[in-house]
C-alpha cells in the first residue's frame, strides 16, 4: 500500500510538472519577465540591418517600425522572415534627425498642422506641442500608418509611440487608445502611460561607455511582480548612421555625432555572449503578443 502511494504521488507530481512547463508556469514564477522592444526600425538601412542581426539569434523580441520612414519595406521584408519578431507599429508624429527628414504618409496639405514650413514633421516633442496641432489631423495621419502597417504582410499586434508623442497629453492618449482599440491593437508605455503593468527602461540617454554594465546591471536586478519592459535603439554603426545626429539630443563629442556609436552599442550588448547566456537561464523574454493574450483573460 505504501509503495502504491508512493508510486501515485511520484506520478502525479511528473503530470503537475509537464502541465507548470508547458503552460510557462514555471517559467513566470521563478524568472522575471522581460519585453525587448526595439525601436525605430524602418529608420533606415543601418537599423534593418541590425534588427536582422538580432532576429537571427533567435531570441524573442518585439520590433517597432516606423511605418511613415523610407525603409520601411526592407523592414517588412526582413521581418517577415523571422517569427520571433512581435511586431508594433512606432507612430511616427516627429522627425528628429538633421539632414534626414520625414513628414505625414497622408501628404503635408492633408495635414497642415502637424508639419513644418518645409512640409515635414516638427523636430520634437516641444514644437509639437506649440505647434497648435490639430487632433483630427493627428487622428487621420496615424489612422493611415496603422492602415499601412495591417495592409503590409506582417502580423501588427501593438502601437507605441515614437518620442512619446502620441501619448503626450491626456487628449493624444484617449485618441490613441480609441485607434487601439478599433483596430484590435495593443499599447506599449513609454513610461507616461502603463497598459500593462510594464516597469520601464530605456537604454539611449546612457553614454556610450557605460551601456553595457548598465544593461546587464539592470537584467541582475529585475522586478519579478511585473513584466521588465527594456526599450532599445540598434542600429549598424556604418557610413550611413555614422553622419545623423539629432537637433537636441546626444550632440557631438569631439566634433563626431554621437547617434551611430549609442546604436553600435545597444547592438552588441543584445550580441553579446553575457547576454545570451542569461536568456532562458536568468530570464523569460516575453511578447506583446502574449502579454495583451493575458491581459484578455482577466
Amino acid at each position: 500500500m505504501k509503495n502504491q502511494a508512493m508510486r501515485r504521488t511520484g506520478i502525479l507530481s511528473m503530470l503537475f510538472a509537464l502541465i507548470f512547463v508547458t503552460t510557462g508556469w514555471i517559467s513566470a514564477q521563478n524568472k522575471p519577465e522581460v519585453l525587448l522592444r526595439i525601436d525605430d526600425i524602418g529608420m533606415n538601412h543601418a537599423v534593418n540591418t541590425a534588427i536582422e542581426d538580432v532576429c537571427k539569434t533567435g531570441i524573442s523580441v518585439n520590433v517597432s517600425v516606423m511605418f511613415a520612414c523610407p525603409w520601411y519595406q526592407e523592414a517588412v521584408e526582413i521581418l517577415k522572415k523571422y517569427p520571433n519578431a512581435t511586431i508594433g507599429i512606432h507612430l511616427v508624429l516627429t522627425s528628429e534627425w538633421r539632414y534626414y527628414r520625414w513628414g505625414p504618409i497622408t501628404g503635408a496639405s492633408a495635414v497642415p498642422s502637424l508639419v513644418d514650413s518645409l512640409g515635414y514633421f516638427f523636430k520634437n516633442e516641444a514644437e509639437f506641442l506649440q505647434s497648435n496641432f490639430s487632433l483630427e489631423d493627428v487622428e487621420k495621419e496615424l489612422t493611415a500608418q496603422i492602415e499601412r502597417a495591417l495592409q503590409s504582410g506582417l502580423t501588427i499586434s501593438y502601437m507605441d509611440p515614437h518620442m512619446g508623442v502620441a501619448l503626450l497629453t491626456p487628449q493624444l492618449s484617449e485618441l490613441t487608445q480609441k485607434l487601439a482599440a478599433k483596430y484590435g491593437l495593443g499599447i506599449s508605455t513609454l513610461g507616461r502611460n502603463t497598459f500593462y503593468n510594464e516597469s520601464y527602461k530605456d537604454m539611449w540617454a546612457i553614454p556610450v561607455e557605460q551601456k553595457q554594465d548598465e544593461f546587464l546591471k539592470h537584467l541582475n536586478n529585475l522586478k519579478t511582480d511585473q513584466p521588465n519592459l527594456v526599450i532599445l535603439h540598434i542600429a549598424r554603426r556604418d557610413p550611413e548612421m555614422e553622419i545623423l545626429e539629432m537637433h537636441n539630443f546626444l550632440e557631438r563629442q569631439k566634433g563626431v555625432p554621437m547617434a551611430g556609436q549609442h546604436r553600435q552599442a545597444e547592438l552588441d550588448m543584445l550580441l553579446s555572449a553575457e547576454f545570451q547566456k542569461k536568456v532562458g537561464k536568468n530570464l523569460h523574454l516575453i511578447n506583446y503578443k502574449e502579454l495583451i493574450k493575458r491581459s484578455e483573460k482577466r
